[in-house]
């Protein structure tokens, strides 16, 4: 089960996602969780697997929007590193950032369940 502590301990910055909330708890906690659902992890490792520079650009920008609005820094932190990484070569070979990137998700994932 999802918990503030577990997302502090995780890396998340929890004051401020909580603060983004106007402190409501249960809020933050349902926001996180439903970053279980959001397709475009899916849609970023499809664009990755593929070769498809511009679309993984898509896709990780979005992804660092929400990862950021709900302060969960390991994620956000290391979409950014491959937005920028993206931002300057869209064919650079960032297979490193991509495996460390599944594994903080996957990481994620597993409090969320």
């Amino acid at each position: 089960m999802l918990t503030v502590d577990a997302l502090k301990n995780y890396g998340a910055d929890t004051a401020t996602g909580l603060m983004r909330c106007m402190g409501n708890e249960a809020l933050y906690l349902r926001l996180a969780g439903s970053m279980m659902t959001e397709q475009g992890f899916n849609r970023f490792q499809a664009a990755y697997e593929a070769g498809d520079g511009e679309a993984a650009y898509s896709e990780i920008h979005a992804l660092k929007g929400a990862l950021g609005n709900l302060s969960i820094t390991p994620l956000y932190d290391k979409a950014c590193e491959i937005n920028e990484r993206l931002r300057a070569d869209k064919s650079a070979d960032y297979s490193e950032l991509m495996n460390e990137f599944t594994s903080l998700k996957e990481e994620f994932f597993k409090l969320c369940e």
